[in-house]
Formats: structure tokens, C-alpha cells, sequence
């Protein structure tokens, strides 16, 4: 009796729609770098905020929602939480200057916009102190290898075979006081990684989290940034 079969290539998305694996999956480890360079002290006041925003432009390197998200929660939640205004909240508050259709495409145009004394009423009037503006991007490079799958009768499947690719996540924050009209100073998070499943019947992912774990640094390097005397909150690489 033939089997149907199937070969996966550069395609993770569909070994887990086999169904194998999934539970067993594991995380690879994940190289990180970051940098911090100030330019000027920071403080924030009862009753201040900060608030993250990223490049939205629907054009090639236009940062990730969800990374923005991870960093905004991350910021305030845990030890050395800041106040958050979200980027919608925000958006709403200083409409339409940015908007997808009009928001700045880097620092030097959120500099010209914000410092307008309509917008920088608006501002104040919320609450912010300070504005994180995020660039960035998660990329998957140098994928190899191909798994094939059979379906045997009962509809059992089995997996042969190695999958394998890298990873990178690179991003860079400047930090704008919105009081003092300046930026106080620019972050950088930095990970990579290799991810890889090998089969024998079972695929079993080992997958390196890179933006999760640039998430993390980006987030506690805001932290510390803001506030200078906390101890410092990264955790160790690998």
C-alpha cells in the first residue's frame, strides 16, 4: 500500500499543523548586546508618564506592533515599573499628527512635529514626560535543511529530516523629554539566534525566542534609563 506523502521545506508553519511536536518544543539559546548612551539626566514626577511609539509607515522597516506592545507592558509591569500611556491613547490625544497617514518617519521629524505648541499643549495635557520612539525589525535569514512527512494508515504521521535557520532582532530607542524639549539619550537591543527541528517520526523545535528576549533587554534598559538608581534588570545571555 502507498502512503500519501509530503516534503517541508523552509516551511515550520506546517510541521506543527501535523500535529508532532509541539509540546516538546524547547528554546535555543539566544545571543544578546546592548547599549545605552545618555546624554542628560532623567527624572519622572508623580502624575507623568511615558509613552513608546514606533515608526508606522506601511513601508519596509516599519517596526513590529507586537514588539511595541511587548516593550509597553514589560515597562510597566514587574520590578521598576514606569507609567505607561499607550500608543493608542496617545495617537487619540494628538490626532491626526500621528496617524499612519502623517506620523513621523524618525527622530528628526517626531522632533519638528512634537515641538509645535499645539501638540506640546496636547502633551502636556496628558501627562506625558517622555516619548520612546522605537525602530526596528525581526528578521529570519540562512534557512536550510527540509523535513519529509508520511501519513500511514490511521492517519498517523511520521517526520524525517532537519530544518534549521537564523534569527536576528535589531532595535534602537531614542528617549525624548518632552518638558526639557530634547532627547536624554538613545538604547539599543540587539539578539540572535539559531532555531533547528530535527525529526526522527517526532519534531521536536528548539527555537531561539530572539524577539522576545530583545523585547525583555529593550524593556529593562528603559528602566534602569529612567530610573538610574535601580539596580540593573537584564538577565544573563545565553
Amino acid at each position: 500500500m502507498k502512503f500519501p506523502q509530503y516534503t517541508l521545506k523552509r516551511n515550520l508553519g506546517l510541521v506543527f499543523v501535523v500535529g508532532l511536536g509541539a509540546g516538546l518544543a524547547s528554546t535555543g539559546c539566544v545571543q544578546t548586546t546592548v547599549q545605552e548612551v545618555r546624554q542628560a539626566d532623567t527624572q519622572i514626577g508623580t502624575g507623568e508618564s511615558i509613552v513608546i511609539l514606533s515608526r508606522k509607515h506601511k513601508t519596509q522597516g516599519e517596526t513590529e506592533d507586537d514588539f511595541v506592545t511587548c516593550v509597553s507592558d514589560s515597562v510597566n509591569s514587574g520590578a521598576g515599573a514606569l507609567p505607561i500611556l499607550s500608543e493608542r491613547e496617545f495617537v487619540d490625544a494628538t490626532f491626526p499628527w500621528f496617524e499612519p497617514r502623517t506620523a513621523p518617519l524618525n527622530m528628526e521629524d517626531l522632533a519638528t512635529v512634537i515641538n509645535r505648541p499645539l501638540i506640546a499643549r496636547r502633551i502636556d495635557d496628558i501627562g506625558v514626560r517622555y516619548l520612546v520612539w522605537i525602530e526596528g525589525t525581526t528578521e529570519r535569514t540562512d534557512e536550510s535543511g527540509s523535513l519529509n512527512c508520511t501519513f500511514f494508515s490511521g492517519g498517523i504521521p511520521a517526520c524525517f529530516g532537519f530544518l534549521s535557520w537564523e534569527s536576528g532582532s535589531n532595535y534602537e530607542a531614542a528617549v525624548w523629554d518632552v518638558e526639557r524639549g530634547m532627547t536624554v539619550g538613545t538604547l539599543s537591543s540587539e539578539a540572535a539566534g539559531t532555531s533547528f527541528v530535527p525529526a526522527v517520526v517526532v519534531p521536536i523545535p528548539v527555537i531561539a525566542r530572539v524577539r522576545e528576549k530583545a523585547c525583555a533587554n529593550m524593556s529593562d534598559q528603559i528602566k534602569t534609563f529612567i530610573h538610574p538608581d535601580l539596580p540593573s534588570l537584564r538577565a544573563p545571555e545565553g
